[in-house]
């Protein structure tokens, strides 16, 4: 009844899609909270708009954490 756990060797071509998937999504996040200022929300509604610039503050204040000088 005992299993055990074998360790698999992943081939370098197996993970190359995913790690490709990975960088991709991580610069598309770093594009846009660094330099999209919000702009990508006004896109997607008019709403974010009326509501006081949520969207902006919020990416405001993330580039303010992350370190990124935005003034």
């Amino acid at each position: 009844m005992d299993q055990q756990l074998v360790a698999v060797p992943y081939r370098m071509r197996e993970l190359a899609l995913p790690a490709l998937g990975a960088v991709t999504v991580a610069a598309a996040a770093a594009l846009i909270v660094a330099f999209d200022q919000g702009a990508l929300g006004l896109l997607l509604t008019d709403r974010m708009a009326d509501a006081g610039g949520v969207l902006h503050e919020f990416f405001h204040d993330a580039r303010h954490l992350l370190g990124v000088p935005c003034h």
